[in-house]
């Protein structure tokens, strides 16, 4: 007997405007291009979706062995880089095959980023060189944008995956950037405060200025949709 549900093929999908302005998107747009016209055949998407989610978890063991030896820094700045090559890839290779599968891959992407979020992060509270608060205020502000940002791809049908210039490329260009730093200058302010807390403080007040403006210009936004007469 049919239960009168409908499967989710059945459901009615809107793919979402993808909204990307950060400092690096038009060079990073051709590169990944250039890349994925020369992909060889036998790498499929879904093989540098699971390349860039390994490389995710292995930045957070990286931090974590980095308590007892500096030198895994520098194989995190590598974890990275490959995390890059595996997370942009995945949809540019998808888009140049003309193999999309957005559903799936919205899905897919998304949970795997927050799951390798909670890795890299706890990553960091271990590792001795940011305290474990600081990287979990990192953590909770990091997943309610990205809440924020789901909301508004079902309500507003766009998907931003950059705020204030600002996407995930140059959070990672930042973390290898602080991994260089952090090797010859451990502490800062005259050696009163560790560099990555100073950092991981930073972090937090932009993502949570950047939480509320575009929580109240979505609300006010969709407020003045949806007025009721």
């Amino acid at each position: 007997m049919a239960s009168g549900r409908l499967s989710s093929q059945e459901l009615p999908f809107r793919q979402a405007h993808r909204l990307q302005d950060s400092l690096v998107a038009r060079l990073e747009k051709l590169l990944l291009v250039w890349m994925a016209e020369r992909t060889p055949c036998w790498v499929n998407p879904d093989h540098l979706t699971l390349l860039g989610f390994t490389a995710q978890l292995l930045t957070g063991v990286s931090y974590g062995l980095a308590r007892s030896n500096k030198v895994w820094l520098l194989a995190g700045i590598g974890f990275l880089a490959l995390n890059w090559l595996g997370d942009s890839m995945d949809g540019t290779l998808a888009r140049v095959r003309q193999q999309q599968r957005p559903r799936y891959g919205f899905y897919v992407d998304h949970i795997l980023d927050s799951i390798g979020a909670v890795a890299l992060m706890g990553g960091l509270a271990l590792s001795g060189f940011m305290h474990p608060w600081i990287a979990i205020g990192l953590l909770v502000f990091f997943l309610l944008l990205s809440i924020q940002s789901y909301l508004a791809t079902y309500t507003l049908g766009e998907f931003r995956m950059s705020f204030w210039s600002f996407g995930p490329t140059e959070l990672r260009l930042l973390l290898a950037a602080g991994n260089l730093a952090v090797l010859r200058w451990p502490l800062v302010w005259h050696e009163r405060f560790r560099l990555f807390d100073v950092g991981g403080a930073a972090g937090i007040a932009g993502m949570a200025a950047m939480l509320v403006f575009f929580t109240v210009r979505n609300t006010i936004r969709l407020y003045n949709e949806e007025r009721i007469q």
